[in-house]
């Protein structure tokens, strides 16, 4: 482990992402349906989603967020144990998908593997992948530079990495460019960092919004790091028992930081 900014705490935990959507109800409805997750109420009045241990707020807004993969967020996934016929269940679902199914067996190393996008209620970007599961289980970023961006992640919350750092040699899958490429696994969710070298805009207000670490000690964390702050300490979304801030982290994706409130 690298740059533990407290010794008592190794690293935040993911807690939540956030989707911008023009019905929240029928937001829940489409993933509760359709993915391993349940409808829950946060902390007790807030309708939202839970799967497994991670929150999936939804921000009611007006009309239809932007959902062009423009901001560092790429995508938030789910497993399948059996792909193909996850693939037809969600046909006959009614799921619109924006990628077919399609073997990327060599890309992934292991024989049967696949992969397709869904079309999200908002227009967000939900993949479904062969898992040995099938809870939510990936968060897929871009980077400009993925090994600056997972340094930044070690460095500013601490996340478990291995020995070495990843390869900055660049690879590429049927043209499109799959290396340097950088990972993390936290809470059980694997958070994958590929290469796209653009010209990124907030993730804030689009259609797959901020996403959300526990933290243990926030404001050490601002003090000693200095990152960028977006929003200041606050109620988080008007609780009692947390509170939080919104920092800038690379490629100006908006980071939520949440941290429990002594009572």
């Amino acid at each position: 482990m690298i740059a533990v900014w407290i010794a008592a705490f190794t690293f935040a935990d993911i807690h939540h992402v956030t989707l911008n959507v023009t019905d929240p109800e029928a937001a829940i409805q489409f993933y509760t349906s359709r993915f391993e997750c349940r409808r829950a109420l946060f902390e007790g009045r807030e309708p939202a989603i839970q799967a497994q241990d991670v929150w999936i707020f939804l921000n009611r807004v007006k009309k239809a967020p932007p959902s062009k993969v423009e901001s560092a967020i790429w995508h938030i996934g789910w497993g399948a144990e059996d792909m193909p016929a996850e693939y037809k269940r969600q046909l006959a679902l009614g799921t619109r998908f924006d990628t077919p199914i399609t073997d990327i067996s060599k890309l992934a190393n292991t024989p049967g593997f696949y992969y397709a996008y869904v079309a999200g209620p908002n227009g967000e970007l939900i993949e479904l992948n062969t898992a040995r599961h099938h809870r939510f289980g990936h968060l897929h970023l871009f980077s400009a530079d993925p090994i600056s961006a997972w340094t930044w992640y070690t460095n500013n919350l601490g996340m478990p990495t291995p020995r070495r750092e990843p390869s900055r040699e660049k690879r590429f899958y049927e043209g499109f460019q799959v290396g340097p490429a950088a990972s993390f696994t936290n809470t059980g969710i694997n958070v994958i960092i590929y290469p796209a070298d653009r010209k990124y805009v907030s993730n804030r207000g689009r259609a797959i919004g901020e996403i959300g670490f526990r933290v243990q000690d926030l404001d050490t964390l601002l003090k000693d790091k200095k990152p960028t702050v977006l929003k200041k300490p606050h109620a988080f979304r008007g609780s009692r028992t947390l509170r939080a801030a919104t920092i800038e982290g690379p490629d100006k994706i908006a980071i939520e930081l949440v941290e429990p409130v002594n009572p």
